[in-house]
């Protein structure tokens, strides 16, 4: 198929490459221009044939609204947009709306895999109505993972970036467990091996899952984690599914715990959030702080959801691109 890519960080600029090895033609766009194959969104949207499919990788929040704003008076009807950032599913809601009028239809797609898709593929939920999806279907195809399984027709627009909010509230709570563990080991006189130990779960046990392969790897490359300071981000994600479980009268409280162990990592160096910023950082290759700041980045500003680990270009009429925050 041919579909346009708006947004090529991290994330975005590994995703146009599998989908080209898989055959497709992709046209991307980024500011950056040694990255990007178009000088412009509207050049974008005239290199594709109709019906013209775009997929925007670009941070949450404003800079997707505006690059959907803007897609939406180039494109026309019959035409798709694809959200594959971490969108609030709220935000979908009101994209797909304003949209509508004009007979363009709007897919949200939460992305999950990271640095590591490239190879591994993204595991994938989307929303949205049957006939949108049928068109932006080969490109699902061919970044999910191989197998029967890693992507999924969540159900109406904004259930695919509902479902991986909660997914990413799932991994905070994990992590988190995961990271308490660690501390506690290495506190404990009696165990001498704690890199070995965790090792030795990565087969047989029934906590053996890709974050404890991570997790391993990051002591492989820093035993004791002295390289990395106790302080780590959330994406947001965390924030709003703790949200979502209040609005619903679902009880988190291993997720809302999980939340409020970042918060605290941000007034006192944690021996439990060094692990937490190790994982991100070797599943996401978020950035990590070298040293505890009193609050906010390192160049002490405050801190925005993604903003450290962010690279690249950002979007045209004042849209960020590049690395939308690939996991929490």
């Amino acid at each position: 198929m041919d579909i346009g890519l708006v947004g090529l960080g991290k994330m975005g600029g590994n995703m146009r490459e599998r989908m080209r090895r898989d055959g497709h033609t992709v046209v991307g766009y980024d500011r950056n221009p040694e990255v990007s194959d178009v000088e412009s969104l509207a050049k974008l949207v005239e290199a594709l044939p109709s019906p013209k499919v775009v997929w925007v990788m670009v941070p949450a929040g404003d800079p997707t609204r505006q690059t959907v704003a803007e897609l939406g008076k180039l494109l026309s009807e019959g035409d798709v947009i694809v959200d594959g950032g971490n969108s609030r599913w709220t935000d979908d809601l009101a994209n797909a709306e304003a949209l509508k009028d004009k007979g363009i239809g709007f897919v949200d797609c939460g992305v999950s895999g990271g640095v590591w898709g490239l190879e591994n593929g993204y595991a994938l939920m989307y929303g949205g109505e049957a006939a949108d999806i049928e068109k932006v279907q080969p490109a699902f195809d061919s970044l999910k993972p191989e197998g029967d399984f890693g992507a999924v027709h969540a159900g109406k627009v904004g259930a695919g970036h509902f479902s991986k909010m909660v997914h990413n509230g799932i991994e905070y709570a994990i992590m988190q467990a995961y990271a308490e563990g660690w501390e506690l080991l290495e506190k404990a006189e009696v165990t001498e091996n704690v890199t070995e130990v965790f090792r030795s779960w990565r087969e047989g046990t029934v906590i053996r899952s890709w974050l404890l392969d991570l997790m391993v790897a990051a002591l492989d490359d820093d035993p004791g984690l002295s390289q990395v300071a106790g302080y780590a981000e959330d994406s947001g994600e965390g924030r709003w599914t703790v949200e979502a479980g209040i609005e619903n009268a679902v009880a988190t409280p291993a997720i809302t715990a999980a939340l409020y162990a970042r918060f605290v990592s941000r007034q006192d160096d944690s021996p439990t959030m060094k692990a937490v910023a190790a994982m991100r950082n070797q599943f996401g290759g978020h950035a990590v702080k070298t040293t505890a700041p009193k609050g906010g980045d390192a160049a002490g500003q405050p801190a925005e959801p993604g903003g450290p680990a962010q690279s690249g270009a950002a979007e045209q009429a004042g849209a960020g691109s590049g690395n939308e925050p690939a996991e929490s």
